[in-house]
């Protein structure tokens, strides 16, 4: 530590030393007066900076998520990222932004893969980097997470990754490695090969700290940490949340009984005290600019609808039939048309000031050429619908005295988890206006005895938890609705008296179901009578979210059947995937074009719309390989057997697996994508260790290419792997010449047995220079 943090950590006995090493609450770090320090608050961050309340709480801008904003394959998008939620996080003096998240799309099951940039090392280290040095250029510190092999949500708090040292070193640690200008890092909730992440002293302390060199903090996960000794010992610095967790007296005692030396004490004292110098937090205080945009600026929503274009892939594009002519008559049909998903969930949600759905920005630039019908049923559980304004939530005592009024733009309201509500919160009552007319399934969410009433209308009963695990109350509780009967304008009142100590409780509803046959015999009707059908398909937060992984690549519901019908009567059909992760499309081959719109944020619709009529180019290309099939892919099974999860493919995830015949050609490669261009390739060529290549933009309109680069090493245990790509956009029928300066680390392999990297020879390699493996175009020696 530098002699001037030492001098500070020597000012305090052992006991301050160690309050300071657990959080102060859900989100805050405790104060130390005596030597400068101020409260530090933390935020989770990955698609806007939410506060200090895990609900509820402030109206945020909702960014697109992770897998679409690194679909660009652009560090200067994900810096200017970084740069754009280190101003939303000093809009609310936040010092830490909790990411970004880099694990590795290792299985396309994965329920949490929304959050995470792809499932290749070098493309997910790169973009992290950028993201990172965007954000701390504004003095608010990154957090990459999760550290490590913490590749699903299946059994998450007590699963055990067996990884063999050189995956570990070469896939999964890479993405660190290249991102260590990060000043933190969250160490993950599983055990990494029989030892838990909190405790990692060969992970944390013998690598990241000692070979990488590393001077900032690693955090727990929130109730990740399990013991006193072990992890203090192990590395880690802080144990989220507060006040209460393991260490406190527990470490103190550990320390007096020389289980736990001192100056380990002091070096996890002086990482936080440097995090702390670092944005802002110790010494004189940082000053905050109160000048910033609002999330619904006119500034944000240029910059939110770009960003969310422009990762926007083409998938498939027959016939040119995108972009859309202007003139053209649409019907576009789909549930996610008119309730797009903009976000996954779990600790991602936020409070966004709107959400803009694919039918109002359709009919935003095409105006009343646009039919819009709606689609078959997509969830298996009520949600807070989108046609209920002006809810509020009013926190009781027990003595029936009011706590707090909250306004809830998405009729939830969080309990407990984040709060000092815990034991004093005995009621809440929610309130809201209903905007339209008509049979609606109206309920309420959370554990507790309730009463709902809609006019004259009333409904009780009493909800329970049905499963256990980690978090329930927040992430799945219990929900029920009963049929009313509302006219526009009517108000819902619903109260729950709280049995639990920790949970979400809100408002919830849809109108009345239709049958699958009645909504299908609709769509093809508007198809039909249409010049060009488009179809919004898609998952949930049901299928991406936190603690939860997928079973199938299925699209939920009879959305396939939704398809293939309007496919058969529309002239020309286009779908629109509204999901951040693979889906399976059985229908493929019927529809002239795919556009992969992924979870685009509080602008989404604009941001579709604007994809589909080409007034921004979806230049974006897949970060994660599409299976043809469910299982068709190198790691497929996301559940533990007896307790651990085996990482049997080694470094054979995603394409690389599938490049070497470990599985099925996939639906689409990592990197794939179309855009509104056409390319040549000409003239490729090794120029003093870079891979130099000539473009042509053979096509009727400006386009951005991405020229990509593989290299196959001779030897046949090795996968192919990405070492470089390089962005350029050309007019249309100009060229440019593209050079892409491969990564040396990707030439790295580790020798378990001396316990050291060497270098893969060159020797027998080759060059693949390629739009995706599926299009390679040059292969040099």
């Amino acid at each position: 530590m530098t002699d001037d943090l030492a001098a500070l950590v020597k000012a305090l006995d052992l006991p301050a030393k160690v309050r300071l090493l657990t959080g102060a609450s859900a989100f805050t770090l405790h104060p130390e007066p005596a030597v400068g320090l101020a409260e530090m608050r933390f935020s989770d961050g990955p698609t806007g900076v939410r506060g200090l309340k895990f609900s509820g709480g402030r109206v945020v801008s909702l960014f697109p998520n992770a897998t679409l904003l690194a679909s660009a394959w652009d560090e200067q998008v994900a810096y200017e990222v970084g740069r754009l939620l280190a101003e939303e996080a000093a809009a609310q003096q936040i010092h830490v932004v909790l990411g970004p998240t880099i694990n590795l799309h290792r299985s396309a099951l994965g329920g949490r893969l929304f959050e995470a940039y792809s499932e290749d090392p070098l493309l997910t280290g790169r973009l992290a980097a950028a993201y990172v040095r965007g954000l701390q250029d504004l003095g608010i510190a990154a957090c990459l997470k999760h550290l490590v092999a913490n590749e699903s949500e299946t059994d998450r708090n007590t699963m055990d990754s067996v990884v063999d040292e050189a995956t570990l070193r070469e896939l999964y640690l890479l993405p660190f490695e290249m991102a260590t200008d990060a000043w933190s890092m969250m160490a993950a909730y599983n055990d990494v090969n029989g030892v838990a992440a909190t405790e990692q002293h060969h992970v944390i302390n013998e690598i990241v700290k000692d070979s990488w060199d590393y001077p900032g903090l690693i955090m727990s996960d929130w109730f990740a940490t399990r013991t006193a000794a072990s992890a203090a010992n192990g590395g880690l610095d802080l144990v989220m949340p507060g006040p209460d967790g393991p260490w406190g007296d527990a470490l103190v005692a550990a320390v007096r009984a020389g289980e736990v030396d001192e100056s380990t004490i002091d070096d996890h004292l002086s990482r936080l005290l440097l995090l702390a110098r670092r944005t802002g937090a110790l010494g004189t205080p940082r000053t905050w600019p109160d000048d910033l945009p609002a999330p619904d600026s006119a500034q944000r929503r240029e910059q939110l609808t770009r960003l969310a274009a422009t990762g926007i892939t083409v998938l498939r594009n027959e016939g040119d039939a995108l972009p859309l002519a202007r003139t053209t008559r649409v019907a576009l049909i789909g549930r996610h048309a008119l309730e797009t998903i903009d976000m996954g969930g779990g600790s991602a949600q936020v409070n966004p000031p709107y959400q803009v759905s694919v039918a109002t920005g359709l009919a935003d630039l095409l105006g009343d050429t646009v039919t819009v019908t709606d689609g078959v049923e997509v969830r298996t559980r009520p949600v807070p619908p989108r046609f209920l304004t002006e809810v509020r939530a009013t926190l009781y005592d027990a003595d029936g005295k009011e706590l707090e009024q909250r306004s809830c733009p998405q009729g939830t309201t969080m309990i407990g988890m984040d709060d000092d509500f815990e034991e004093t919160v005995r009621a809440v009552h929610l309130t809201g206006r209903i905007g339209v007319t008509g049979a609606l399934e109206l309920g309420g969410l959370g554990v507790g005895s309730w009463t709902v009433k809609v006019g004259s209308q009333t409904a009780t009963y009493s909800q329970r938890l049905e499963g256990g695990g980690f978090g329930i109350e927040a992430l799945a509780p219990p929900v029920r609705t009963d049929r009313f009967d509302a006219t526009a304008g009517d108000l819902i009142e619903a109260t729950v008296e709280v049995t639990g100590s920790m949970g979400l409780y809100g408002l919830v509803g849809s109108t009345a179901p239709r049958t699958t046959v009645e909504v299908i015999d609709e769509a093809v009707r508007a198809a039909a009578a249409a010049e060009v059908a488009v179809v919004v398909v898609g998952l949930t937060e049901e299928q991406e979210t936190e603690s939860v992984d997928k079973s199938t690549l299925r699209l939920p519901g009879a959305q396939d059947a939704l398809v293939e019908a309007v496919a058969g009567a529309a002239r020309h059909t286009v779908v629109v995937v509204n999901a951040a992760t693979p889906v399976l499309m059985p229908w493929l081959s019927r529809v002239d074009a795919v556009l992969w719109a992924g979870l685009p944020g509080q602008e989404g619709g604009h941001a579709v719309a604007a994809a589909l009529l080409g007034d921004i180019e979806p230049a974006g290309r897949l970060v994660t390989t599409f299976p043809a099939a469910d299982g068709a892919a190198p790691a497929w099974s996301v559940t533990p057997v007896e307790g651990k999860l085996a990482y049997s493919e080694g470094t054979f995830i995603g394409y690389r697996g599938h490049f070497a015949g470990r599985a099925a050609e996939p639906a689409f490669w990592l990197g794939h994508g179309l855009g509104y261009g056409k390319w040549e390739y000409a003239e490729a060529r090794l120029d003093s260790g870079a891979v130099v290549v000539r473009v042509t933009n053979v096509g009727e309109r400006a386009s951005r290419e991405v020229v990509q680069v593989y290299w196959r090493p001779a030897a046949r245990d090795e996968p192919v792997r990405l070492v470089g790509w390089a962005g350029v956009t050309v007019a249309a029928g100009d060229s440019a010449e593209v050079t892409v300066h491969p990564d040396e680390r990707l030439w790295r392999s580790w020798d378990t047995a001396a316990g050291t990297w060497t270098r893969l020879p060159d020797e027998g390699g080759e060059f693949l220079v390629a739009r995706g493996l599926g299009d390679i175009r040059a292969t040099l020696g």
